[in-house]
């Protein structure tokens, strides 16, 4: 079973079609793996999305390959997660629509894939060094666009795909480029840099997410010196350093950087979830 992204998979169709089965999510009641809207495409080898995983998706893979045999194009199924039918006790119930991949509905899919690319935050990682390297391969997954800054050409080594590398000194001009709702993280290999870059992110209205690699010692030096150039103590409070501090003393590169995902899922993709605990971002979720 090869397993493709839904843009890959939508791209490799229409340059030669092949029988998919596109099953949808179009209503959600209670608790669910996934949102409404959520697809994937199904063919006979080939697999490209997620509706959710467990049961639910192994009977919506099943029944479209079975439309592939039988020749019915469209289906509408009801399915209750912790009904006798479906081994998943989620709880919720989904409507999931099962449609043979046309030319328009083709074309209704990648638009729906632009649209969310479009509303995607920007998270502007400056540094890359072997904690930032670690940064760009953990973010690289996570719906944003990552744009990645250092001079260095030689320290990126391997680019994950997606992400952006700009190698330049000018960061004043790519943090410029940052619109409002974008993040910022700071890891440059100089504490004079950290402190000119976060001193702009923090002068820079809008911005969702300012993190700092360091220690408490670190922010406590940074806010002297930023309080003494007019910077107010509520610009000052919007930095986060140290960055994923979540009570885990381990100094790994790679282990900072889930630390530091976790945190940039919780401040910069789900900001108005703050308070309400993490735990009902993933309810129902299956593997």
């Amino acid at each position: 079973m090869r397993r493709y992204t839904p843009k890959q998979l939508l791209g490799l169709w229409q340059q030669a079609p092949q029988p998919l089965v596109v099953a949808r999510v179009t209503l959600t009641r209670g608790s669910t793996p996934r949102e409404e809207g959520a697809f994937m495409l199904v063919g006979q080898d080939v697999v490209a999305g997620t509706v959710g995983g467990g049961a639910l998706e192994l009977a919506c893979e099943q029944h479209a390959r079975t439309m592939l045999q039988s020749g019915e194009a469209l289906c509408e199924r009801q399915i209750v997660l912790g009904g006798s039918n479906v081994s998943q006790c989620c709880g919720g119930r989904v409507a999931v629509r099962l449609e043979v991949l046309s030319a328009p509905l083709c074309a209704q899919l990648e638009q729906q894939l632009a649209q969310q690319n479009a509303q995607r935050p920007t998270l502007f990682l400056f540094g890359a060094g072997h904690v930032g390297r670690a940064l760009a391969h953990a973010l690289a997954p996570l719906p944003l666009r990552l744009v990645w800054v250092d001079p260095r050409a030689h320290e990126f080594g391997h680019v994950p795909e997606g992400v952006e590398a700009r190698v330049t000194a000018a960061w004043d001009d790519v943090l410029a480029t940052a619109e409002p709702g974008a993040g910022v993280l700071v890891l440059t290999p100089s504490h004079t840099l950290d402190a000119l870059i976060v001193e702009a992110a923090l002068l820079q209205s809008g911005l969702a997410y300012i993190g700092l690699i360091g220690s408490r010692t670190k922010r406590l030096r940074f806010e002297k010196s930023f309080s003494e150039v007019g910077i107010s103590p509520e610009q000052i409070a919007a930095l986060v350093c140290p960055i994923g501090d979540r009570g885990v003393r381990d100094k790994r590169p790679e282990v900072i950087a889930a630390l530091v995902a976790a945190e940039v899922v919780e401040k910069l993709l789900h900001p108005a979830q703050q308070g309400e605990g993490f735990a009902g971002a993933s309810m129902g979720a299956s593997a």
